[in-house]
C-alpha cells in the first residue's frame, strides 16, 4: 500500500464518522417527533408503552455508542462524545424501564434532561465548527440553543402536561434535523479543513 493511500484511508474514515454521527442523530430527532407525536394523540395511554420502547431504545442505542467509542477510540476525535452519550443513554433506558407504569411522574424530566444533553452535544459541534472556519457554526449555535430552552422548559416546568411535553418533543425534533443537516452539508469542508486541504 503506497503512502497516498495511507493517508487517503484515515481521510476517508474521518468523513465517514462524521457523516454516520450525524445521521444517527437525524434519527434520534425523528424518534424524539415521532414519540411527541404519540404522546399528543394517545397521551395517557402512551405513557407505559412509550416508557418500555424508549427503555429499550436507549439501551441499544448506548450499548451501541459505547462500543463504537471502544473500537474507534483514537482514531476521530472531532465527535468524542459516544462514551459519555452511551452511558447516558443506558442510564435513562433503565430508568425508564425500572419506573414502567410510574413513569409519567419523572418521563418529563426524563425527556427534558436528554434534551439538555442534546443541545450541549450539538453546541459543542457549533463550537469545532467554528475551529476550522465552517460559517455555519452561528447558525448551529443558535439552534442547540432553542433546543436548550426547550428541554429546560420540559425539565423544570412542574405543571407542563403530557401534550404539551409532546409538543415540545416535536419542535425540538425538528430543530435538531434542521441543524444536523446543516452540518451533514459541510462535512466535506470539514474533512478538508482538518486534513489541511484548505
Amino acid at each position: 500500500m503506497s503512502k497516498v493511500e495511507i493517508i487517503k484511508k484515515p481521510i476517508e474514515q474521518v468523513g465517514g464518522n462524521l457523516k454516520k454521527s450525524a445521521w444517527s442523530a437525524v434519527i434520534e430527532s425523528l424518534a424524539i417527533i415521532i414519540l411527541g407525536i404519540l404522546l399528543i394523540i394517545w397521551p395517557e395511554t402512551m405513557i407505559t408503552v412509550i416508557s418500555y420502547v424508549v427503555g429499550i431504545i436507549f439501551i441499544v442505542k448506548g450499548g451501541y455508542q459505547i462500543v463504537n467509542y471502544l473500537i474507534e477510540k483514537g482514531q476521530n476525535d472531532f465527535f468524542n462524545n459516544s462514551l459519555l452519550s452511551g452511558v447516558i443513554s443506558i442510564l435513562i433506558g433503565i430508568t425508564a424501564l425500572v419506573i414502567g407504569e410510574d413513569i409519567a411522574h419523572v418521563f418529563r424530566v426524563i425527556i427534558g434532561v436528554f434534551l439538555i444533553y442534546e443541545s450541549l452535544v450539538r453546541m459543542n459541534t457549533s463550537i469545532k465548527l467554528h475551529s476550522v472556519g465552517i460559517s455555519s457554526w452561528s447558525a448551529i449555535l443558535i439552534l442547540s440553543l432553542i433546543m436548550l430552552i426547550l428541554g429546560v422548559f420540559v425539565t423544570f416546568n412542574t405543571g407542563a402536561i403530557i401534550t404539551l411535553v409532546g409538543w415540545m418533543m416535536i419542535l425540538a425534533g425538528i430543530v435538531g434535523i434542521i441543524g444536523d443537516i446543516m452540518f451533514i452539508q459541510h462535512v466535506n469542508t470539514v474533512v478538508d479543513k482538518l486534513t489541511g486541504k484548505n
